[in-house]
């Protein structure tokens, strides 16, 4: 699978990033397919330029842009770009749905109570016999 990512390529303290096109296997500062443009994120006005008809015929052709990648398209007006975020707002959403989950826990809860209950019924019939035999030994003793 193809990515778009950025690769960086700045000095120490200074970080500047290539956009490229690279297989999703391949190491980051590894080999690239093509280079699409560059992200500059410590100038002032945080320069990011790529080729549009570049990244939309590599998306066309099954590439996906990493998040950070897809957060960068979007900031400029690029569409689509949602589907490839919705990754970090599911982990949102899933920790919202450990806190439902133990409010449906206790529904679950109350229906397994009535097969535990019978299941309970056979170990007092089997534990009343030795309650019978309990009182016999206590009686002589006192």
């Amino acid at each position: 699978m193809l990515k778009i990512r950025l690769s960086r390529v700045g000095k120490k303290s200074q970080p500047s990033f290539r956009v490229i096109l690279q297989e999703h296997t391949s190491a980051v500062k590894g080999k690239f397919i093509e280079e699409l443009g560059f992200y500059r994120p410590v100038s002032k006005d945080k320069e990011f330029s790529f080729s549009l008809e570049r990244v939309n015929y590599w998306i066309s052709k099954g590439a996906q842009p990493t998040d950070s990648m897809a957060v960068l398209l979007k900031k400029k007006g690029l569409p689509g770009m949602e589907k490839y975020i919705a990754l970090r707002n599911l982990k949102r959403k899933s920790k919202s749905a450990t806190e439902e989950a133990p409010v449906q826990a206790p529904v679950a809860a109350a229906a397994a109570p009535a097969p535990v209950a019978e299941a309970a019924a056979p170990v007092a019939e089997v534990s009343a016999p030795a309650a019978e035999v309990a009182p016999a030994t206590e009686a002589p003793k006192a």
